[in-house]
């Protein structure tokens, strides 16, 4: 991130609800409510131990091949980006933030970043 001269960040929605249980382990899960029904989760919950951890090893195997200018810390995605190639800054921003959200919809990641959201309109990325 050295060198940079602009940044975003960009929030993932629900992140660990993203990530499915093993069907072996879905009745581990399990809660009940008091009204007497059973709920078991079928999607990876915020409080089981290894939950961030496995989020941020599925964020970043996703983000891997772009991760020289979109390192991420759990469900952050952190875009960096500067002048190059004849390109102004806010030109290789915005096609490092088409690239990282071709990547996010491409392994059906949601995002909920309005900027994000914005940039994809108006840019028709």
């Amino acid at each position: 991130m050295s060198g940079s001269v602009i940044y975003s960040a960009i929030d993932l929605t629900d992140g660990f609800y993203q990530i499915l249980m093993r069907e072996s382990d879905i009745h581990l899960t399990a809660v009940s409510t008091p009204s007497g029904m059973l709920w078991e989760w079928l999607v990876m919950p915020q409080g089981l131990k290894n939950a961030p951890a496995t989020f941020n090893r599925m964020v970043s195997h996703v983000l891997r091949p772009l991760r020289a200018f979109a390192p991420s810390y759990v469900d952050d995605i952190f875009v960096h980006s500067r002048a190059e190639d004849g390109l102004s800054a806010v030109d290789v921003h915005l096609r490092h933030l088409r690239k990282v959200s071709r990547r996010c919809a491409k392994t059906s990641c949601t995002q909920t970043s309005r900027s994000v959201y914005s940039v994809r309109r108006r840019f028709r990325c």
